[in-house]
């Protein structure tokens, strides 16, 4: 049994170089091997050591998760820990996630994990939240759904065929990176939700002015555009987190900021949050 497993690292190991795009010269340089080592291990002539098939994933930017994957084809346990967020072992990581959010008021935050569901939110972040349908937070909030579907931020978008070639770029740009087959079906999902009545999928010319992609949505308190910046962990030694972030919108304008610094004033200490469900 073991030896029928052999290949089955290398050819995952190949998966990456490629999706990496590097010869098997360029990888063996980078990990300190022999290119008819590396050659060997890639076709199953020769069994990886546990170290080197971690030096391997290192050096092609693996995702922890699938580091794991690759020491179990080549018969070895798992290095990394996948730990629940609600454990007790992750309590400073809430309490670091809930102080980040809370001290990105009153500008909307979210803490979304690798799929873009988001896990926690800040007050702020229902300035968005209320633009959408309780169907699409119910079950939970997914950050692409939210902004592509034709219920959700989509309708209430003033430049959404930019948003939505920018957004679709990303979650491309994961899936190719990573093959991952849940980023991919919800890729395919979200790329085939239609354009609002009365909206252009299509994108328009890019600003060469410009220095981001806003979001700009019309809200009941009036327009708003933002721009948004992602926070990672450090040094993760943990799948989950390794794969929480932070996404942070900020005020594009003077206006908007003014907007949502009144409605946080007016709100007061306690209100200003969503109610809704999203975990």
């Amino acid at each position: 049994m073991e030896t029928d497993d052999l290949p089955r690292v290398g050819l995952l190991l190949r998966d990456w170089r490629q999706r990496r795009k590097l010869s098997q010269l360029d990888l063996a340089l980078k990990a300190d091997t022999s290119t008819r080592h590396l050659s060997c291990v890639e076709t199953g002539r020769a069994r990886p050591s546990r170290e080197m098939v971690l030096r391997l994933a290192e050096h092609l930017d693996v995702p922890l998760r699938d580091r794991n994957g690759l020491l179990l084809a080549a018969g070895y346990a798992p290095a990394y820990r996948e730990t629940p967020l609600g454990s007790d072992r992750m309590t400073m990581v809430r309490s670091a996630l809930k102080t980040m959010l809370a001290g990105h008021d009153p500008y909307p935050a979210a803490a979304i994990d690798r799929i873009w569901n988001v896990v926690d939110c800040n007050r702020a972040m229902s300035v968005l939240l209320d633009l959408v349908p309780p169907h699409l937070t119910d079950s939970g909030a997914n950050v692409m759904r939210l902004i592509l579907h034709p219920d959700g931020l989509a309708s209430q978008c003033l430049n959404f065929a930019d948003v939505r070639a920018h957004a679709l770029g990303r979650l491309l740009h994961q899936v190719n990176a990573t093959g991952h087959s849940d980023l991919r079906e919800l890729y395919d999902e979200v790329s085939a939700y239609p354009a609002p009545p009365n909206l252009d999928a299509a994108s328009g010319s890019v600003d060469p002015m410009g220095i981001v992609v806003p979001l700009r949505v019309r809200t009941p308190h009036g327009e708003m555009s933002f721009f948004s910046m992602i926070a990672t962990f450090g040094a993760p030694a943990d799948v989950t987190l390794s794969e929480l972030a932070v996404e942070a919108f900020f005020p594009m304008d003077e206006e908007t900021d003014g907007l949502l610094r009144h409605l946080a004033t007016a709100s007061g200490p306690h209100g200003g949050a969503s109610e809704r469900n999203l975990s």
